[in-house]
């Protein structure tokens, strides 16, 4: 049988209200990785999740480098934008969200622990240079589906997602189940797009569940 997981991407405490680089609504998403979290383990499927882990001198962020949040400019070669300082290892920020059922996730993938580069995806670095160990996993576990969620669409589900594709998964994305920053108005509307034209399958949850009825 094909197997299929849930991969929840960083619902953590620092993307939701009150957080460092809090996403608008980013805690309706809790409800919706809830109630996905219930549908695959009733049907004995896994439950994975990504966690944005940086050290507090991480080079993304803004202040290490006297700039305003949210400022464009380079970071060892690569475009990038500085944030807010955020999801800093082992504080409350980066913690999943405390209304999250994690206990029922499988398996806990951390990313952006490099102070060199940044990591939207929960593959692999924003310069495919290092891997996080959710592939090889995935592929030890003989999973070739992927439900995907989380925060922010328009960063780290987008590129999630994308790298999945690359990698050969077939791939859906449950819409409600994900919020954006949207530096730009458009952007969550622009990553759906470009999810989709790459792939990807968009849901809502209650169309996933319907079809999968």
């Amino acid at each position: 049988m094909k197997q299929r997981a849930l991969l929840l991407v960083d619902l953590q405490n620092d993307f939701c209200a009150g957080g460092a680089l809090a996403v608008a609504e980013g805690d309706s998403t809790v409800d919706i990785a809830n109630a996905l979290i219930e549908w695959c383990k009733a049907r004995g499927e896994a439950v994975v999740a990504s966690q944005d882990w940086h050290p507090a001198d991480h080079g993304s962020f803004a202040s290490q480098h006297n700039v305003e949040p949210f400022t464009q400019g380079e970071l060892d070669g690569l475009p990038q934008t500085f944030w807010p300082d955020h999801c800093v290892q082992h504080t409350e920020g980066a913690e999943l969200h405390p209304l999250l059922n994690s206990k029922a996730i499988d398996a806990i993938f951390q990313k952006g622990e490099n102070p060199n580069i940044d990591s939207y995806s929960a593959f692999f670095d924003n310069g495919h240079r290092q891997k996080t160990g959710l592939d090889q996993w995935l592929r030890h576990h003989e999973i070739v589906e992927l439900i995907v969620m989380g925060l922010a669409t328009d960063y780290c589900v987008k590129f999630t997602v994308l790298d999945a594709l690359q990698l050969g998964y077939q791939v859906n994305v449950i819409t409600d189940g994900c919020r954006g920053v949207n530096i730009q108005h458009q952007d969550s509307a622009q990553a759906f797009m470009d999810m989709a034209a790459e792939g990807a399958t968009l849901y809502t949850l209650a169309d996933w569940q319907e079809t999968q009825a």
